[in-house]
């Protein structure tokens, strides 16, 4: 059991910083306490000038599996219109963050999950990664801006399908429709590795001016 672990932790190597969704054995659940975590640690991280590029990722087999449906259950109108804001601004300050952010999809990746992963610049996916909006199979639509950023970043026709079915896509798929841009056996690495290219290029260009 993992219910006293943090719900996400943090480490930093050089100027990368890895964030981590922490609750496997509860499939990486975007909770209230999740995102306030998250929006603590993002807020901190992108303040920080030796930050050059942030990193997210899962554990076991999940990147992340979206909002708690017992928690969604709970909320009346106003918790409700509460909850949904406060996705909505963390992932907008995720978009807008100075630094580079990739999301090293390793495994199942749904619904709330999919609007992070959305809301980054660039997107690595594990071979075994699933992406999917199950919002309508469960009477919902996601409220973190999924709506909006995967017609922008997909096929208008192909987006609306996903949305409106909840059908689920493999990596392969992902990396067909532009959803991804690479696919590998080490998404962690493989973002590693383009966040370093990131700061090289950045490097060069700098001590040209």
């Amino acid at each position: 059991m993992d219910d006293d672990s943090p719900t996400i932790v943090t480490e930093v190597i050089d100027s990368i910083a890895i964030v981590r969704f922490n609750r496997p054995t509860q499939r990486n659940p975007l909770s209230r306490e999740t995102l306030q975590n998250l929006k603590r640690t993002t807020s901190s991280l992108f303040s920080r000038d030796d930050i050059r590029a942030v990193i997210f990722t899962g554990s076991g087999d999940v990147f992340a599996s979206g909002a708690n449906i017992r928690e969604l259950a709970q909320l009346d109108e106003a918790s409700a219109l509460q909850f949904s804001q406060l996705g909505q601004k963390l992932f907008q300050s995720i978009a807008d963050a100075k630094q580079i952010t990739i999301a090293a999809v390793n495994g199942y990746c749904m619904g709330g999950g999919l609007d992070l992963a959305l809301a980054c610049d660039v997107r690595v996916a594990a071979t075994t990664a699933v992406f999917s909006h199950p919002g309508p199979r469960l009477g919902i639509i996601t409220g973190w801006g999924g709506t909006q950023r995967l017609p922008r970043t997909i096929q208008k026709a192909f987006a609306l399908e996903l949305l409106l079915t909840g059908r689920r896509i493999n990596a392969d798929d992902a990396l067909r429709v532009g959803l991804v841009s690479r696919v590998s056996d080490d998404p962690l690495n493989t973002a590693m590795q383009i966040a370093r290219e990131h700061q090289q290029t950045a490097a060069r260009i700098s001590a040209r001016f």
